[in-house]
């Protein structure tokens, strides 16, 4: 995540020269976004507005990693023409960013089978310019996904109108029946698997990004891993295992969470399962963190800052926390150890970077590296160093 936007810049302008330095996503994401696949159906991402910025969390998350969909293009008039790669982190990717739908479905030669809904708007609802589009989409015969607390599966005019051109809605937020629902009993506790929660210091600050980026290094190390969504971008973009957080009543979300992690746990027999984290533990407008920590009883955290963040994201009278405390609020919280931090260089130059990552690395006395700069070795290196037992023997070569 999650950096879903890491690049703070004013709206209208590209990610170029000294504004922020590229980040070499090609060889850290396993992007399946244009894989081609014939069973993988193909998106557009609906983002007006708000493409690269915080509140197009989901759809920057997406160009990035998608396993579920195959991105076809991105539509946010801002940007109309650029490559979305480009927009977001100096990188092509080959997905456009188009003016609107109708641009969308010319420019692939054909309509999509889907239109996601890209945005992350902090009031969790539908603008009525953007129920327009969803209904637009719906009458060219496309599917729908949406991470919003409205549920449009749920709207009348928005349900009657998929009925009526027989396509489906997907709630990504809408949980599953009270009934069906867990109370947690403690059975993580019995989980062989090493539990690494991604954590941050403020929300929309990169920590599902970061957890991508360290399951994919530590796979390719050959240390099993999997990980588990909580949030809507992330079971958007193929998690087997996941659940949104945020839209489950209270008192069954750390049941919830120790459902999927014991499913995880029981499907894919990792020796490392992490959490991907939401909000953060000292902000007052969200509880997932504590959620999360309760529910997962993980061994450690891997804790996100962005230091050139000031202020909480839509929170402007709130200002950030240092690393420090938060660190000691999530270790007095929970039975666990902040094993590592890793850096949100959005509004940082390189040498920003470089420094950011010495001095935290001093003051805090712990390993710090940059999820999307730097190598995905550096990272698997930080729950290597944490648990020396999850590193793989090394291969003897006959004399």
């Amino acid at each position: 995540m999650e950096l879903e936007q890491h690049i703070a810049r004013p709206r209208g302008t590209a990610a170029r020269g000294a504004q922020s330095p590229p980040p070499d996503l090609a060889a850290q994401l396993d992007d399946k976004s244009r894989t081609g696949a014939d069973d993988v159906p193909t998106a557009t991402v609906f983002c007006e507005g708000n493409f690269g910025q915080i509140d197009g969390k989901t759809a920057n998350g997406l160009v990035r990693h998608s396993q579920a969909y195959r991105i076809v293009s991105v539509i946010d008039s801002v940007f109309d023409g650029r490559d979305s790669g480009e927009v977001l982190d100096e990188t092509g990717n080959g997905i456009p960013v188009l003016a609107n739908l109708a641009a969308a479905i010319a420019c692939l030669g054909a309509t999509p089978d889907t239109l996601i809904y890209g945005m992350a708007p902090s009031n969790g609802k539908l603008s009525p310019s953007d129920r327009a589009v969803v209904l637009d989409a719906i009458a060219r015969g496309m599917n729908i996904v949406s991470g919003l607390h409205e549920y449009l599966g749920d709207d009348p005019e928005i349900s009657a109108a998929a009925r009526s051109f027989n396509v489906t809605i997907r709630d990504i937020r809408k949980p599953r029946a009270s009934k069906d629902m867990r109370l947690f009993d403690g059975s993580v506790g019995a989980v062989k698997a090493i539990r690494i929660a991604v954590l941050g210091t403020d929300c929309a600050i990169g920590k599902r990004t970061t957890a991508t980026v360290l399951a994919k290094a530590l796979n390719a190390m050959g240390v099993k891993t999997v990980l588990v969504g909580t949030g809507q971008t992330g079971l958007m973009q193929g998690a087997r295992y996941g659940v949104a957080m945020d839209a489950v009543p209270p008192q069954f979300c750390c049941g919830e969470l120790e459902r999927v992690i014991l499913a995880a746990s029981e499907g894919e027999d990792p020796e490392v399962i992490l959490i991907e984290g939401q909000g953060a533990l000292g902000h007052p407008a969200f509880c997932t963190s504590a959620f999360i920590l309760r529910g997962s009883q993980p061994h450690g955290v891997i804790l996100q800052h962005a230091p050139m963040r000031t202020r909480r994201c839509d929170f402007p009278n709130m200002l950030m926390p240092d690393p420090r405390s938060e660190i000691a609020l999530i270790e007095a919280f929970a039975d666990t150890k902040v094993i590592g931090v890793t850096i949100n260089h959005e509004g940082m130059l390189k040498p920003q970077v470089a420094a950011a990552i010495r001095d935290y690395r001093r003051d805090l006395r712990l390993p710090v590296t940059d999820a999307l700069l730097r190598p995905g070795t550096d990272l698997a290196e930080m729950v290597l160093s944490a648990y020396p037992q999850l590193r793989p023997a090394p291969v003897l070569v006959a004399q």
